[in-house]
């Protein structure tokens, strides 16, 4: 066995044999598998290796088209099998809402120029006769849809790794993980030990196990889950041809071709957990006893659509473990708190997602970076805080809803509240209906009264006026808005300004009292974050960011190393905040303090320590809303005394709280860009505005990356669009755009009602070239065409004069 490889990947099932094979393919060969028992042992071998293209998430959709591609270029390259079956894929609506989203995916394949289109009952029989489709009010076809083999799928990466000069060692447990002074590992194994640069954690059931050696925990919890096999139909080997899938998602069940029977599968709401406290390690190809009693009322569901199957018997239940994320997205990408370790685990429809999964992993670990954005996969995207009764109340109802569609803006209750702010109850007591921010519990609208739900679909919700009487008395009046769950933190010592000059891409203030914005670049030269960096002290800085990117920001921290004397720590769980903005702001703030808020003495990207109400806060004139304000940090013990103050005087002026919906609408009225949505790696600072804020005159991170593709043409620009409105809804993100004539322009990123300036706006990405201000394109909103104009300026003070009053 190796003494010495490149990286190390433990676990032989589907996703650790694609990690394999795309780091050889993309050039690292001296790399090496380490399989416990047989390759395919855990959940790989029992999986229904289902695949399938469209996803709601537009990254994952190109991951899942390129894996369904790439399996036939695998037996091709390899000789090996993969029992590709493509008879296509039916996707029923039997509500609007499904019909929706159906109807959105459609447009999506169009704008990515893959097959998923609308077909009618008669032509869904002709593709399917054994089905009825009476109740169905839409169907959508997917002609690439089908299945795999798992084994085969598994095996060809591994022959493929092999034959590129990857090594699989089969039957070598890994007892241990060790990490080194300078940043590699070793592998200890009964077979020996393996010095690797890198680490990879593919251990799927055993994924938790795997990442405890390396000192870190996983939030993934295993289940059960049950499909069955029909035996042979005479109707379905009459027809001398392979039956298209069936995906009732409204059904909660999934059909599919097995031999001349009928695999069927159901998510069923009597859920089960298995191995909460570790995977047994003798687990390998074992499966559970039946239970079909617990799928029972799904599979009636199913045989209604499918009566044929009423009358088959049962040939073989397959009851296996699954192991699931909090989201039921993989955790994905290396662990920000250790150095050269990978996790690629709780992968659900592994092989839809397997192929484009090993290559984004092999990138990230040679290039260090993807190409794509993924922190909707991204591993940092939980903290702590995602313990293991949240794991354990998030994987039910992950399980449990697993076809529910995901709405836009839905905040699901599970395993909540997680983290709260002192704030919290007064918020509750005050009608506020929270949403979920790494954790945090923050408000996103007041209801007139305690114990308001919110509704949830396409189009317009029961928020929508409460959020726009919110707007309004902000634009009009002042608005106090809760930004405790933004990111802190403090940089202090004789180097904080050299060590933060070499982190962002902008010249970091060297004055007490001013403060600056700057992007921080990504490997690849793109904008991995955007922050708001004041000079507090002599000695000390305060940095804010997003919030839900904090663990993801760690990464880029620690490129970069901390002069001697010099401290860097997170301090959001100690420092609250506020945002007081709108024309009245200055008046508001100014009966609370006795420091000088003229715009004179206190002008715009400044900042001042000053007491308000008796507290000290760090107090910055910036304000997301794009109106005039101010933010407001204090200690967090101080946050009820604060906020008590801030709303008392508020309403003095006829203002009060507002949430983070209505900031949500303030920033798009502005124009503003959010990271995770408008700022990611893949766009470069050209194509979202941000170049001005780069100063060349000085080294920063990754600046080599940036000069690579500085003098570029962009390729999209972050534009603005006025929706025309024909149905009660608005763009949430997403959404393809294109000309009246199909050429695609675009997509949406974020989008709301612009109750201040009475349009529906919508921010996203225009091709260069395609689109100019003035013209007129299509928002496929609801999955149908809507008129929208491509504006020249934000429709909310272009110009900033209020900004800046």
């Amino acid at each position: 066995m190796k003494t010495h490889a490149q990286v190390v990947v433990i676990g032989g099932g589907l996703v650790g044999c694609s990690i394999l094979y795309h780091l050889a393919k993309l050039g690292w060969t001296n790399v090496v598998l380490l399989e416990r028992d047989e390759l395919t042992s855990g959940s790989t071998w029992h999986a229904a290796a289902n695949i399938h293209g469209l996803h709601d998430n537009n990254n994952i959709t190109r991951i899942q088209h390129y894996t369904m591609n790439l399996y036939k270029e695998l037996e091709k390259e390899t000789g090996q099998g993969c029992g590709v079956f493509q008879p296509g894929s039916l996707y029923l609506a039997q509500t609007e809402e499904r019909e929706h989203q159906l109807r959105l995916q459609e447009a999506k394949a169009k704008f990515y120029g893959l097959n998923f289109y609308e077909i009618d009952r008669e032509k869904a029989l002709e593709l399917h006769p054994l089905a009825q489709f009476d109740d169905i009010r839409c169907i959508m076809f997917e002609p690439e849809g089908g299945n795999v083999d798992p084994s085969g799928v598994t095996m060809a990466y591994a022959a493929g790794a092999r034959q590129m000069g990857a090594t699989v060692e089969r039957f070598c447990p890994v007892i241990g993980t060790e990490q080194q002074p300078d940043g590699s590992w070793i592998v200890r194994t009964k077979k020996g030990d393996i010095h690797a640069q890198w680490v990879v954690n593919a251990g799927g059931l055993w994924g938790r196990e795997v990442a405890a050696m390396a000192g870190i925990e996983l939030p993934l919890l295993p289940t059960e889950h049950q499909y069955f096999v029909t035996e042979a139909i005479s109707e379905v080997a009459d027809l001398g041809r392979r039956l298209p899938s069936i995906a009732d998602r409204d059904g909660e069940y999934y059909f599919r071709q097995e031999g001349n029977g009928l695999l069927i599968g159901a998510y069923e709401k009597d859920m089960k957990f298995w191995a909460e406290d570790g995977t047994p390690q003798g687990f390998g190809h074992e499966l559970f006893a039946d239970d079909l009693d617990r799928i029972m009322e799904n599979v009636m569901r199913a045989m209604d659509r499918v009566p044929a199957a009423a009358t088959a018997g049962v040939k073989r239940v397959i009851n296996g473990p699954m192991i699931w994320s909090p989201d039921s997205n993989a955790l994905f990408g290396t662990v920000p708190e250790l150095q050269n370790y990978f996790c690629c685990t709780g992968i659900i429809p592994g092989f839809s997602q397997s192929g484009g999964l090993g290559l984004l992993a092999a990138q990230w670990i040679i290039e260090g970076e993807p190409e794509y954005d993924m922190f909707a996969w991204d591993l940092a995207r939980f903290g702590d805080w995602a313990d293991k009764k949240f794991t354990k109340a998030r994987v039910r109802d992950q399980y449990q809803h697993r076809f529910k569609i995901h709405f836009p803006n839905e905040e699901r209750s599970a395993g909540r509240p997680a983290r709260v702010r002192p704030a919290y109850e007064m918020q509750k007591g005050m009608g506020a209906v929270f949403g979920l921010n790494c954790g945090w519990e923050h408000p996103l609208w007041f209801a007139d009264a305690p114990g308001a739900e919110e509704t949830i679909g396409f189009t317009r919700q029961n928020w929508f006026e409460p959020v726009g009487r919110e707007v309004k008395m902000l634009r009009d009046n002042v608005g106090v808005i809760d930004i405790s769950n933004f990111a802190n933190y403090v940089i202090k010592g004789t180097g904080a300004q050299d060590w933060l000059d070499a982190l962002v891409a902008n010249r970091v203030p060297s004055e007490v009292g001013r403060s600056c914005l700057t992007p921080l670049i990504g490997v690849r030269g793109g904008v991995a974050g955007d922050f708001t960096i004041t000079k507090v002290a002599d000695d000390k800085y305060m940095m804010v960011g997003s919030g839900m990117a904090e663990r993801y920001h760690q990464r880029f921290f620690n490129m970069i190393e901390l002069p001697e004397g010099t401290t860097f720590k997170v301090e959001t769980n100690n420092i609250a905040g506020f945002n007081v903005a709108g024309p009245k702001s200055r008046s508001m703030l100014q009966r609370l303090t006795n420091a000088d808020l003229s715009n004179f003495a206190f002008r715009f990207m400044r900042s001042k320590t000053i007491e308000v109400a008796g507290i000290e806060c760090l107090a910055i004139r910036v304000s997301f809303t794009g109106d005039l304000g101010w933010e407001l940090h204090c200690d967090e013990k101080d946050q009820v005394q604060l906020y008590t103050a801030l709303l008392d005087a508020a309403r003095e002026f006829d203002g009060g709280p507002v949430g983070g919906r209505a900031l949500g609408s303030l920033r798009i009225e502005k124009g503003y860009g959010s990271w995770g949505r408008e700022y990611s790696p893949e766009y470069w600072p050209q194509e979202v505005s941000l170049e001005r804020l780069i100063k060349l005159d000085k080294d920063f991170l990754n600046k080599e990356a940036y000069l690579s593709v500085k003098d570029n043409v962009a390729r999209e620009r972050l534009s603005i669009f006025e929706v025309e409105i024909t149905d009660d809804a608005d763009a949430s993100g997403g959404e393809p755009i294109f000309l009246p004539d199909g050429t695609p322009v675009g997509r949406v990123t974020s989008g709301a009602f612009g109750y201040s300036v009475g349009k529906s706006l919508a921010l996203g990405y225009a091709k260069e070239g395609v689109a100019k201000p003035g013209d007129t394109v299509h928002i496929f909103i609801l999955g149908k065409p809507h008129k929208a104009t491509l504006l020249a300026k934000p429709p909310f003070d272009p110009d900033g004069d209020k900004l800046r009053a």
